[in-house]
């Protein structure tokens, strides 16, 4: 039961995000020099910001960005773990080595503070956040997938095939592809949420998306100074992410204990 309604509070909060506009026709960049830090009333259902803005409308605004900067980052992330976890368990050796060194490498550094270093020599935009995040978060993916990649080259039958001399693109795809999609898509949910987090967290450092352009997390730490006498500011946006985040981990679990099962059974 509990993973249908996150599915379907996940849909809602997407729907609400890139469709809500359709319903709700406030613009979120209008200033209103006397609707300043309006409570929520029947005019502003969310209340407005510092500068007389509806909450709603920027809600509205911001997921866009936020979601697709979660989505984007987890996407490639997820992608790029695949494809190097995969490629050192089935190769092994000099290959596997190499993909050591680089993953160690890369988790010698804190994965925020390596984001911060990055962000603090780029402006950042939503593709630079995709990729920034992307590139400081695929090392957890590539190595779950390099130990299950590990087992499956162990098998019999991939012995075969590599005896019979069947082309290694097509033992990777066919074979590999197939047993390591429900990792993949755990690490996927994983990583939306982890990406929006990451995201929300360099915004409310002032280091994330810039003016004009908005995100929950740039909304989040614009309600920081008056979160005393404003509390809707901060409290919206943030109830956001963790909607978004909590559903994503209830999903993860349901796919982690669904890949148990099968291996159980295995």
């Amino acid at each position: 039961m509990v993973p249908k309604v996150s599915i379907v509070l996940l849909f809602s909060i997407f729907f609400f995000a890139f469709f809500g506009f359709l319903f709700y026709h406030v613009s979120p960049y209008a200033l209103d020099a006397h609707s300043i830090l309006l409570s929520p009333s029947l005019q502003h259902p969310l209340g407005t910001d510092r500068l007389g803005r509806d909450i709603l409308a920027r809600l509205i605004e911001g997921g866009k960005v936020s979601l697709t900067i979660g989505v984007g980052s987890a996407l490639i992330a997820s992608f790029i773990g695949l494809m190097f976890g995969s490629i050192a368990g089935y190769f092994r050796g000099l290959v596997d080595k190499s993909f050591i060194v680089i993953v160690d490498l890369f988790l010698t550094f804190p994965t925020f503070f390596l984001l911060l270093a990055l962000v603090s020599y780029v402006n950042a935009s939503a593709l630079v956040l995709i990729v920034i995040i992307s590139i400081t978060g695929w090392m957890t993916t590539a190595r779950l997938i390099r130990s299950e990649s590990f087992k499956i080259t162990s098998q019999p039958y991939i012995k075969i095939l590599n005896i019979a001399k069947v082309k290694k693109s097509k033992i990777l795809l066919k074979y590999y592809a197939p047993l390591l999609a429900p990792i993949f898509f755990v690490s996927f949910t994983f990583g939306v949420g982890g990406a929006i987090l990451a995201e929300s967290g360099l915004s409310f450092l002032g280091l994330g998306i810039v003016a004009p352009q908005m995100s929950w997390g740039t909304i989040l730490s614009g309600g920081k100074d008056v979160v005393e006498i404003a509390w809707w500011v901060s409290f919206f946006p943030g109830l956001m992410i963790f909607l978004v985040t909590f559903s994503l981990i209830n999903i993860s679990n349901y796919l982690q204990q669904l890949t148990n099962q099968k291996e159980i059974q295995t």
